[in-house]
């Protein structure tokens, strides 16, 4: 058997310590643990998806990662030779003299339960809330995220959704575009009628089932008003409204429909011997 004496005798003294020890413990424990920690993330992350909602899986997938973190950390101090049991007593107390604090914070994560469970929506939906429109980001304990149109990142808390109206714009696969119409009182309803009909089946992007829907509203101010209703893919929506305005204006001119504005007149009055007008 070879003789490791000299060996032993070669380490340097502080090598031999014991704090080198515990971080060589510490190091091989974060490079062990890390990796399964984000093996153990992508596990759940998976698992959750076929079985729950998406929103659920993102929470269920959080929630595993923020604990098997904690517990790595718990595991790391421990090795350092840190009093663990007493920084648990520590936290314990402050995290009830936070939860006392911070009653907003506790309503956002009950709220935030809530949501996951009644799932009014889920991210990439766009929804509207108080004047505030914009596609899911992120749905958070506390709070959730939304993209607006011009690409700005507006966070609200979670019970302000469960208070307040959320509209979910694109819950369902089609969307109607809704344009009000108006013309002259000097044209033809009959030839209204067909020519907006024909612009819906003639746009590529227009669904005719659920079939295209013009309705007479009514009698307005200088116009006869009506209700042009086409069905698109949401994805489409834009895409068709834009479409179907810049077609009506073009077919209106070629038809001689005429869309009636706001004229005015000036009259000038006749001045009096004073200057003044009669």
């Amino acid at each position: 058997m070879p003789d490791i004496q000299p060996f032993l005798e070669s380490i340097p003294v502080w090598a031999k310590s014991e704090w080198t020890f515990r971080i060589i413990k510490v190091l091989l424990t974060l490079l062990i643990g890390l990796p399964l920690i984000g093996a153990a993330t992508r596990l759940a992350r998976k698992a959750t998806r076929k079985r729950f909602h998406v929103n659920a899986s993102l929470l269920i997938t959080k929630a595993v990662k923020y604990t098997l973190n904690g517990l790595l950390i718990l595991t790391v101090l421990s090795q350092l030779n840190v009093k663990v049991a007493a920084i648990l007593g520590a936290a314990g107390v402050l995290g009830v003299a936070i939860g006392f604090a911070s009653q907003t914070s506790l309503s956002n994560v009950i709220s935030g339960l809530f949501l996951i469970g009644e799932r009014p929506f889920q991210i990439g939906d766009l929804i509207e809330i108080n004047g505030t429109t914009g596609t899911i980001d992120a749905i958070n304990l506390l709070s959730c995220t939304l993209r607006t149109p011009d690409n700005k990142m507006v966070r609200i808390p979670n019970e302000n959704l469960i208070k307040n109206q959320v509209t979910n714009i694109t819950r369902h696969p089609i969307r109607r575009v809704d344009l009000e119409i108006g013309v002259s009182y000097s044209e033809d309803l009959d030839h209204v009628l067909r020519v907006l009909n024909e612009i819906a089946e003639a746009h590529p992007l227009a669904l005719l089932e659920p079939a295209p829907l013009v309705i007479f509203k009514g009698f307005g101010q200088s116009s006869q008003d009506f209700l042009f209703g086409v069905w698109a893919e949401k994805s489409d929506w834009l895409k068709v409204k834009n479409g179907l305005l810049l077609e009506i204006k073009k077919r209106f001119d070629a038809e001689g429909i005429e869309i009636p504005f706001p004229h005015l007149t000036l009259a000038p009055g006749k001045a009096s011997a004073t200057g003044s007008e009669a």
